[in-house]
């Protein structure tokens, strides 16, 4: 009977692990990216808006369809915790409730900050120590080091693979493509 599980076992595994091998950077349907009323909110993104996503990442990271398109890019990439953990930062700094405080900041840290974190984020030792030392007393301004690192290596690795990326590039098109 255990020599049977085995090989069963074994095949389900191949099956998922075969699935994540074929990752796809390439959205033919761009409704699946976009928040809210996908259709309409793809008829008003502008050639011009989404060709602007390249002149910063902060202008990509500041527009709606921007962030859900590169959101939609790191998920190919399985490093969407990134990004996850960016936005988390951002919001945040928005709070005004010293009790939440504390509790936000636990949460943030132990979701992409602690070691072997469910969406650990890549940030040095010195990093993930001050980050740890600075949560036992938190301020609005605890992860900066931290979200500081992740956005440049963002920028300098993520994003330029994400103007290359056939979403990009596809959904470009397809905003070129409504003009004629």
């Amino acid at each position: 009977m255990a020599a049977l599980l085995i090989p069963r076992r074994s095949r389900g595994m191949r099956t998922r692990l075969g699935c994540l091998s074929h990752k796809s950077d390439s959205y033919n349907d761009f409704t699946a990216i976009l928040p809210d009323k996908p259709n309409r909110a793809l008829k008003r993104l502008s050639t011009e808006e989404a060709t602007r996503w390249a002149d910063s990442f902060d202008v990509l990271l500041s527009h709606k369809y921007g962030l859900a398109a590169f959101r939609a890019f790191l998920k190919t990439e399985f490093s969407e915790e990134n990004l996850e953990f960016w936005l988390a930062c951002e919001d945040f700094k928005k709070t005004r409730s010293a009790a939440k405080l504390a509790s936000k900041a636990q949460r943030i840290f132990d979701e992409f900050i602690d070691v072997q974190a469910p969406r650990e984020v890549n940030i040095d030792f010195q990093t993930r120590e001050l980050t740890r030392r600075n949560v036992q007393e938190p301020s609005l301004s605890c992860f900066d080091q931290a979200q500081g690192k992740v956005h440049s290596l963002m920028e300098k690795d993520s994003y330029p693979r994400f103007l290359r990326s056939k979403i990009y590039t596809d959904l470009l098109s397809q905003t070129q493509r409504r003009l004629s």
